[in-house]
């Protein structure tokens, strides 16, 4: 039974620290099998117990989990993306001209990308500053702030 405790509070301690849902639902796991060598059942029952029970515990929680951070999110006003969505709508610098018809390059958060504007009707110069609008693989579509020196 120590042996259970001991995983339990390892896995408690890693979702602490990575927030990830699977090592609780371990955790849990690990909890009935706690309880099934109080029930007085030999290993391999309190194996199965925490693989079964982890499961369960994984298909109850993740949706839970996920609404949870949902309406988290919704309540504070936040819009957590991540990859290359989170690029959607950030300003950046145009560090080499974006010519019609032609790639330029725009430094968001000290990263350099290439950067087309379809619907700028003159070069966006160097310096001026830009609003990711889209991406197509790596390459960024943005148009001209109005404000924007060029």
């Amino acid at each position: 039974m120590i042996y259970w405790i001991i995983t339990a509070l390892v896995l408690v301690a890693l979702e602490v620290l990575t927030q990830m849902v699977w090592t609780l639902c371990l955790a849990v796991g690990c909890l009935a099998a706690i309880v099934a060598d109080l029930c007085g059942l030999d290993l391999a029952w309190q194996i199965s117990v925490a693989g079964i029970v982890s499961v369960v515990a994984y298909f109850v929680l993740v949706p839970y989990i996920r609404r949870w951070q949902h309406r988290s999110e919704k309540r504070d006003g936040r819009d957590i993306r991540t990859g290359m969505d989170a690029l959607l709508g950030r300003r950046g610098i145009v560090t080499a001209d974006i010519n019609p018809g032609s790639l330029g390059r725009v430094q968001i958060d000290g990263d350099n990308w290439q950067a087309r504007a379809p619907h700028a009707g003159k070069t966006i110069a160097r310096g001026s500053k830009v609003t990711v609008d889209a991406y197509d693989s790596i390459i960024l579509t943005v148009t001209a702030d109005p404000n924007s020196a060029q």
